[in-house]
């Protein structure tokens, strides 16, 4: 089982695990319930399943590092972020929320198993093997994973190998290793704009902390 695969099947097995009044709370992505990040992650699977399923003729252009664009922190004005709280609403019960992200999200798994890591895909009007577009996508899953546990402290956690691998992507993106003293999941939480660093934290990043937060889009 490689990263994407051992990333993505903690990640479903997390919501799997969920109780209906899990679904009500908030989420580690401001403004999002629990609910909205599994609409999301549906919308994610989706995402895996067309790109696997686009195959192109042309050199890659990218690769998991330069995938990922350093954007603007999110305002909330976003349609895509309205339509998805809408979607997650519109699905009422939380079990349809479960049955169609394990529906969708399966499938997905199971093309990212059956691809060949040598093909190029496109998407986001850039091309990259398979294997780069699945290794970006470790981190997509890890920080997803860990917005879905901010306020469950019982949940299943991000798989360690997930999030060490996640930290090496945001480190090679960001052009700068974050602190030795951080754990993975502190690094990923303070690098993106999850968590504020404390004094003692920020003093540790030095220069590093006046650009945070590294917004990812």
């Amino acid at each position: 089982m490689d990263d994407f695969s051992r990333s993505w099947a903690a990640l479903l097995a997390a919501v799997a695990e969920l109780g209906d009044g899990d679904f009500a709370r908030p989420s580690g992505c401001a403004g999002w319930l629990v609910r909205d990040l599994v609409c999301h992650l549906v919308i994610d699977a989706q995402d895996v399943l067309i790109t696997l399923v686009t195959p192109v003729d042309a050199e890659p252009t990218r690769d998991a590092v330069t995938y990922w664009d350093l954007v603007e922190a999110p305002t909330g004005q976003d349609p895509l972020d309205a339509l998805v709280v809408r979607l997650a609403a519109a699905y009422g019960e939380p079990w349809l929320l479960k049955f169609h992200l394990d529906d969708v999200g399966s499938a997905a798994g199971r093309a990212a198993d059956l691809a060949d890591r040598a093909m190029c895909v496109g998407t986001k009007d850039e091309v990259l093997t398979a294997g780069e577009y699945l290794r970006a996508y470790v981190l997509e899953w890890t920080l997803h994973h860990l917005d879905l546990v901010a306020h469950l402290p019982d949940a299943v956690q991000p798989p360690q190998e997930g999030l060490a691998r996640s930290r090496e992507l945001l480190e090679a993106i960001v052009g700068e290793p974050f602190p030795p003293s951080f754990s993975d999941g502190a690094a990923l939480l303070i690098g993106t704009g999850r968590r504020v660093p404390t004094a003692a934290q920020a003093a540790e990043l030095g220069e590093l902390a006046g650009r945070l937060p590294f917004v990812l889009g």
